[in-house]
């Protein structure tokens, strides 16, 4: 077999496996988030906590939904998907937490916020040239 045909069935052999684990995660998610909105009906309550597993969950399905369509994989989508869970970790946990943990995730959680910032304004202010292709 030659060394072209090789590269082009290792290829299309990985893109098989990686559309395969972007639909496991899809179903994943999709099962989790049923399985929160059962408890959700289990208990006739909606905490915040649960509101906020499901953007989480959200977030998770807007990311392979974003991969599928481009590609590629904004950085941003899972920094907003660690900054709710932080968010979510400090609310659910904060009268158990001693000071210097709540000030750890406070600035962890204001240093992924900061990133965001960063990489955004550099996509805005440095974009890459649109006739040359760095992913290649």
């Amino acid at each position: 077999m030659p060394l072209y045909k090789a590269k082009d069935l290792s290829i299309k052999s990985l893109k098989s496996i990686e559309h395969l684990v972007l639909f496991i995660i899809a179903l994943a998610t999709l099962f989790a988030i049923g399985e929160e909105i059962l408890h959700m009906i289990h208990i006739r309550t909606v905490e915040l906590a649960d509101l906020l597993l499901l953007f989480i969950y959200l977030e998770v399905l807007a990311m392979v939904v974003n991969y599928i369509e481009s590609g590629k994989l904004p950085i941003r989508m899972p920094l907003y998907i660690a900054i709710v869970a932080l968010a979510r970790y400090l609310i659910l946990d904060m009268k158990g937490m001693e000071d210097w943990r709540i000030l750890a995730i406070s600035l962890s959680t204001i240093l992924l916020a900061c990133t965001v910032i960063v990489i955004r304004w550099g996509q805005l202010k440095m974009p890459y040239p649109k006739n040359q292709d760095y992913d290649n």
